[in-house]
């Protein structure tokens, strides 16, 4: 029934018929407590464009008119002027309004559920009210007890008309159904309902009060439904829940149903509308959170993967990087080294005839200045490549090599906690942790001021990977709070960890500074042992 395919000639027409053979098909079930006929108004007028309302009002007093005849009416046609045309326009002015303040023929969510409750409500209300004037109007005198019940079948059996048609006029027309889940609630139904309703006919030939325990057992399937299916499953099952219902207490000869179970109905039905309408909320944003949950799993195992490419790219430049220190080292000591050496010999073949010259200063100041030469080139070989770190092994370059040379002449105590076997560690790791604690060392004598220098170094393994664990400490002043310009040192720390996979750590202390720092080896165990 939307406003799309209905955009042809004589649909209006077209539309009425159908609304009066439903009309007329629906009249006779209307009864105290149960008015389906006011529900099949209401939701046309819900699902309808406005523009066909005519065709709509026309049909149902055209059906009304013919059934008002046919049936001879105590009130006849009077009664039918009064008591049967005032109400379709007053129920249309209502819809118009709710409509203007924005009411959609929807019941996906909780809240467009509550709306048309409402709306239901202030519309059913406003009819029964007019209907209690009317009445009192041809009635001179009538009862209050007569009022009170009539405007309460009025009321409750509209509302329950409204609850059993319209959402599934809704769903016919708006929220079509899957195969697969018209399936499984065809399925439910076989399953839950038929047993419901063989229950409640097995219980309503009994003395009371099992005919009323078997009406509140015929709602439990409702709220299963709801649960299941949704809000389509809880109005499927209160409508059959319903006409079960009807239809035992006919065959039982209690003949229509009393207000108490058709006002339990409502408020179940009421609850179980709801209740569907939050589960399939909450399905959809499950739904919605299973697929966000694996577009982000598909963007994660991607970043992951650039992660390790930019890891192997970053090991990779470190390992071309320690390569090419290592041939500038190896060429420095070959070249400059020799040199330094053939120049020293040749100096001290010299030596005398200096002497004998009155020049043997000169020839002395030229040591001197070799020896410094050859104490840089020392230091520079060291930085290029630590012969120590291959002569000693890890444990004991730290511990007795250079970097406690460098702390011992600049006054700085040197604490060491060594633990573990370096061969579980790949040669790049090796060398990372040795640069690592030398440029630590390098910025306590440069810059910190310190007076003490601890290194902890625990190397194992957990799950079958090599893991070597570094703790740097010092007291000295700490880190100033702006960086000086130029300074490499802390971030090429960290992009060396961060280029082998480790975890960088810049621990705040009161005083000093610590650093935590986790590196992963490529090397396997059984490598390791193998070496």
């Amino acid at each position: 029934m939307a406003s799309k395919s209905l955009s042809f000639p004589g649909a209006g027409l077209l539309l009425g018929l159908c609304y009066f053979v439903l009309w007329a098909f629906l009249w006779p079930t209307e009864q105290p407590y149960w008015m389906l006929p006011y529900g099949l108004r209401f939701g046309a007028l819900l699902l309808t464009p406005m523009r066909y309302w005519p065709w709509l009002l026309v049909a149902e007093l055209a059906a009304t008119g013919i059934i008002t005849e046919a049936t001879h009416m105590p009130m006849g046609w009077y009664g039918f002027l009064v008591g049967e045309l005032p109400e379709p326009f007053i129920v249309a002015i209502c819809m118009w309004l709710m409509r203007r303040a924005n009411l959609h023929a929807s019941l996906r969510d909780p809240e467009d559920v509550s709306r048309l409750l409402l709306s239901a409500a202030f519309t059913v209300a406003t009819t029964t009210a007019a209907d209690g004037a009317l009445l009192a109007m041809v009635h001179a005198a009538p009862s209050s007890d007569m009022l009170m019940q009539a405007l309460g079948q009025d009321l409750l059996g509209n509302y329950v008309g409204i609850l059993l048609v319209v959402p599934l006029m809704i769903m016919l027309a708006r929220a079509h159904l899957s195969r697969r889940a018209t399936a499984r609630l065809t399925m439910d139904g076989l399953l839950v309902m038929l047993p419901a309703m063989a229950i409640l006919l097995v219980l309503s030939a009994h003395a009371p009060p099992q005919p009323q325990f078997a009406r509140v057992l015929s709602l439990a399937p409702v709220l299963f439904f709801a649960f299941r299916h949704g809000w389509r499953g809880a109005s499927m099952a209160m409508l059959i829940s319903s006409l079960g219902m009807t239809i035992v207490d006919r065959l039982a000869g209690h003949g229509t149903s009393n207000a108490s179970a058709q006002l339990f109905l409502a408020v179940a039905g009421t609850g179980a509308l709801m209740l569907g309408s939050a589960t399939d909320a909450l399905r959809r944003s499950s739904e919605r959170v299973a697929e966000q949950n694996v577009y982000l799993a598909a963007v994660n195992r991607r970043l992951d993967h650039l992660a390790r490419q930019l890891r192997d790219a970053a090991r990779g430049n470190l390992q071309a990087e320690e390569n090419q220190r290592r041939h500038m080292a190896a060429e420095l000591h070959d070249e400059l080294g020799q040199n330094l050496t053939a120049i020293q010999t040749h100096l001290k073949l010299a030596q005398s005839r200096l002497a004998q010259v009155g020049m043997e200063d000169v020839g002395n100041s030229i040591n001197m200045i070799l020896g410094h030469m050859r104490r840089a080139l020392h230091r520079l070989l060291d930085d290029l490549r630590p012969a120590v770190l291959d002569e000693f092994g890890l444990l004991r370059a730290l511990d007795e090599g250079p970097i406690r040379d460098l702390l011992t002449t600049a006054g700085i105590t040197y604490a060491t906690e060594l633990h573990g076997d370096p061969r579980l560690l790949d040669e790049d790791t090796r060398t990372a942790i040795y640069r690592l604690v030398q440029e630590s060392a390098t910025n306590a004598v440069k810059h910190a001021q310190a007076g003490h220098f601890q290194l902890r170094l625990r190397i194992g393994e957990r799950q079958g990977t090599a893991l070597a664990l570094l703790d740097i400490r010092d007291d000295g002043v700490g880190l100033p709070s702006r960086m000086p310009r130029g300074g490499r040192g802390l971030q090429g720390m960290r992009d060396r960890v961060t280029s082998l996979g480790g975890l960088f750590r810049l621990r705040p202390e009161s005083q000093g500074v610590h650093l935590r720092i986790l590196l992963r080896s490529n090397n396997s165990p059984s490598d390791s042992h193998r070496l």
